[in-house]
């Protein structure tokens, strides 16, 4: 699930990244354009409503690419995205 806040007077938007946390059976990374593809720095937390997820923020109107990283190397894109390629998934903010 991708959520966006509203743009911030900063001229910046929250991008929520979140799976269900049954899904997330160890740690899972969200890496991308906005982390320079850097695993760990994002690491997806469990919360009370039943998701893990981290919140990032980029600047508005932006592409941002990425994908999800879980233990063991696996990678694996977000259905939810703008589009899906074999760059990864993109998001426009």
């Amino acid at each position: 699930m991708l959520t966006l806040s509203r743009p911030s007077a900063a001229g910046t938007r929250s991008v929520t990244f979140a799976l269900p946390a049954d899904q997330v059976t160890g740690p899972v990374s969200v890496v991308g354009t906005f982390n320079d593809w850097t695993p760990g720095v994002h690491v997806l937390r469990r919360r009370s409503n039943g998701t893990a997820s981290v919140k990032v923020s980029v600047p508005v109107g932006t592409e941002v690419r990425f994908r999800y990283l879980a233990e063991g190397g696996t990678w694996f894109d977000d259905p939810q995205a703008d589009l899906v390629d074999a760059q990864g998934s993109l998001l426009t903010t």
